[in-house]
């Protein structure tokens, strides 16, 4: 494919290759109306570095330099109206893999050209710390944040940071539903810290949550707090999970209203933003189970899993079947005995009823729920950490409409199941969008009263105002589903 690439390249001269004419871009510059050709050549430039960083492939490293020069070239003698009427249209990460770029050349050229990318419009109010989100447009937004974060990695200039940090805590906090994710029909369609009557068919795109975990574990390297993991592992559960199906098809919107169901790609004729998305999250779930400084390690998810810190000679192995177990056990391999820290995640849903222990004996210290607990030995082949992480109910409303409310269960979000989902398969599609399902208008939310756990082990609850089932939200297959329950009256 890298092959193929660079012969298209070549073939069109200055650098530039794209999945359409250069006639696009023309109008583009004259004002016309394009989607969103930046957005394609981003996918392809990302694709080419990320081939240069897996695999070595100095040709896939050349053909992303020659689309940075000519994506340089592109802007030349524009003035910065015209560069600000461009950017209006959607143009993915463009600042974040030109910044990519300039790190993996150490060319500062392609840092300049990742920062004609920038729209004053949104970095300035995000830096005095305002939210002027309303009516903006979700998944165009947050690879600009991503983009300002991975600059500030790069050249250190504390305003990204900030930027991308606020941000994140704004969405998080005024403009997210109880399953990690934000939007309706794609936009913040209320002001800040009000979602009420914004529950319907195409709550919540796919592509937000993927990009709101990138974001998260990218804040999260800087300051290492264990919030953010606690907010990674939300969406991770909540968001992520179930929204692949058995085939291997992707969710586009996440219905929060009550009465809707799942629906998927269709095969061979729908392949979506989420779609692509989708692919790239579900084969990368594994990046943020364990981070590590430079002699220390951190324990960051319940996931069983092994890693293999080759360059200590240093290895576990986690042992869980959590969420269906609230506990984990970590083995520990070792090349020769080792002295380091262990940290250990205490997430902010457990109780005072965490437990850690090391072959057997309690670690010194009150784990603290939202924090790390550290565990500082030397370790030999054979030591083992055992991490008991109770899990409780919790109701959490939507922001801005007390009537709403969402149960937990330690970071999992319930689902009321309230029948089976359309007989004829799954909902059918148009190009790009799903259609709406056929069920029409939105059922009334299931009423509310004190769920109570069934089965731990199954994870099946129960409540006594209705009988319907309630199960994870991330269980949930085809069927009809309310995540929010109408609030009891006072």
């Amino acid at each position: 494919m890298v092959t193929g690439l660079a012969a298209c390249q070549k073939a069109n001269g200055k650098g530039y290759v794209s999945a359409f004419p250069l006639s696009l871009f023309e109008k583009l510059a004259r004002g016309e109306r394009v989607w969103a050709p930046f957005y394609t050549l981003h996918k392809i430039l990302a694709g080419l570095i990320d081939m240069y960083i897996q695999t070595g492939n100095q040709d896939a490293l050349q053909v992303a330099e020659g689309i940075a020069v000519w994506t340089n070239g592109y802007f030349k003698n524009m003035d910065d109206g015209q560069v600000q009427r461009i950017l209006h249209e959607e143009f993915g990460g463009m600042n974040e893999s030109l910044v990519d770029l300039a790190q993996l050349t150490g060319k500062e050229r392609y840092l300049d050209t990742a920062k004609l990318f920038e729209q004053p419009s949104l970095l300035d109010p995000l830096a005095h710390k305002k939210d002027r989100l309303q009516d903006v447009h979700a998944n165009t937004t947050l690879p600009k944040i991503i983009g300002a974060a991975r600059t500030y990695e790069v050249t250190g200039d504390d305003r990204y940071r900030k930027i991308a940090e606020f941000f994140l805590d704004d969405i998080l906090r005024n403009r997210s539903y109880a399953i990690g994710n934000t939007s309706e029909n794609e936009h913040w369609k209320n002001s800040a810290g009000d979602l009420e009557g914004t529950l319907t068919l195409k709550n919540a795109e796919c592509c937000v949550a993927y990009n709101l975990m990138k974001l998260d574990r990218l804040v999260y390297g800087w300051t290492g707090d264990a919030h953010w993991i606690d907010e990674y592992e939300r969406t991770l559960f909540n968001s992520r999970l179930g929204t692949q199906n058995d085939q291997g098809l992707k969710q586009y919107f996440f219905p929060l209203a009550a009465g809707y169901w799942r629906a998927f790609n269709s095969p061979e004729e729908s392949f979506w933003c989420c779609t692509g998305t989708g692919a790239e999250d579900f084969g990368k779930f594994n990046d943020t189970i364990y981070f590590h400084s430079d002699n220390d390690l951190y324990v960051n998810l319940f996931i069983a899993s092994e890693l293999n810190w080759r360059d200590k000679g240093f290895r576990l192995k986690q042992t869980t079947k959590f969420p269906a177990e609230q506990q984990t056990s970590i083995s520990v391999q070792t090349d020769h005995p080792q002295e380091r820290t262990i940290f250990v995640r205490i997430p902010r849903w457990t109780d005072e009823r965490v437990t850690v222990k090391v072959n057997g004996l309690a670690v010194q210290g009150r784990p603290r729920p939202g924090s790390y607990l550290a565990v500082r030995r030397t370790w030999q082949s054979g030591d083992r950490i055992e991490v008991t992480v109770p899990m409780h109910l919790s109701d959490e409303i939507l922001s801005g409409d007390p009537s709403s409310v969402a149960t937990l269960y330690g970071p999992l979000v319930l689902a009321t199941v309230l029948g089976e989902g359309p007989k004829d398969g799954p909902t059918k599609f148009i190009t790009g969008r799903p259609t709406a399902p056929k069920a029409g208008p939105p059922a009334p939310l299931p009423e509310s009263s004190p769920v109570s756990v069934k089965s731990a082990t199954d994870l099946q609850f129960s409540s006594a105002a209705n009988q319907f089932p309630i199960i994870p939200m991330y269980q949930v297959t085809d069927q009809k589903y309310s995540v929010y329950r109408a609030a009891a009256k006072s």
